[in-house]
């Protein structure tokens, strides 16, 4: 069953009540007091496209309710490179990384227990599965794509594949699957090149120094707490070895 199949069977499963708040907007707050407390209704689904398992479930929380991607540690299918159970850990941290940066590029996203033990539970973005990197977008998305590309080289995001840009009804641009990030040795594999040695514009410029150099914590006079600034350029990167492994 694909996506657009799998989501008719989930709505005609709901009440009329809870199947009309999935219409509604939603503060990221909000959506993470749900996520994290709300009961986690029975999976309806296995979303069979990724590497790892993932399931689409709904998660209510008294009146409210959100679809979301639950992915247990238990279904990380084990890599050489990455320390085995640590996928959901990372999805979690790229979250927190967006939201310093104030870019809304990862869905809300907690590390909570589920029907299948400890994992990642991610709001699940509504979008046209058919519409990807290489559809292409609208050209009103290319900011916060280019904000993706930073984020990429923020994170050393070893798996940016053209499906792992959603694109909402809204019109704003998500990037989702962040299981490969962090690792301390260079994995930056991406899709999207058309920004190779474009300046970086000033104001992503201005919030990354703000994520390197948090003013609250500051105690060695403005030095940089991590090596997180790139270069004023987006550069080019490709390490051997990447492209052979398998997600």
């Amino acid at each position: 069953m694909d996506l657009a199949g799998l989501l008719n069977v989930l709505m005609s499963d709901l009440p009329d009540s809870l199947n009309a708040d999935l219409s509604q907007p939603i503060s990221v707050k909000r959506a993470l007091e749900i996520l994290s407390r709300g009961t986690i209704q029975d999976e309806h689904g296995l979303l069979a496209w990724g590497s790892n398992y993932a399931y689409l479930v709904p998660v209510t929380d008294g009146e409210a309710i959100l679809l979301a991607v639950y992915k247990p540690q238990r279904g990380e299918r084990p890599l050489w490179d990455f320390p085995d159970g640590s996928l959901c850990y990372r999805e979690v941290a790229a979250f927190l990384v967006s939201e310093l940066l104030n870019w809304q590029i990862v869905p809300p996203t907690v590390l909570r227990s589920g029907p299948y033990g400890l994992g990642s539970v991610q709001v699940f973005i509504q979008h046209d599965p058919d519409m990807n990197y290489f559809s292409p977008f609208p050209p009103a998305c290319q900011e916060q794509l280019q904000r993706i590309v930073a984020f990429d080289y923020i994170t050393n995001n070893a798996d940016r594949k053209g499906g792992h840009c959603l694109l909402d009804p809204q019109g704003h641009l998500w990037g989702i699957d962040h299981g490969v990030t962090f690792h301390y040795a260079p994995k930056l594999r991406t899709v999207i090149w058309e920004f190779a040695d474009q300046p970086i514009p000033p104001a992503m410029i201005d919030d990354m120094r703000r994520l390197c150099y948090p003013a609250s914590r500051s105690k060695h006079r403005g030095e940089p707490t991590g090596a997180c600034l790139p270069n004023k350029k987006f550069k080019p990167r490709y390490y051997s070895g990447c492209e052979t492994t398998r997600r």
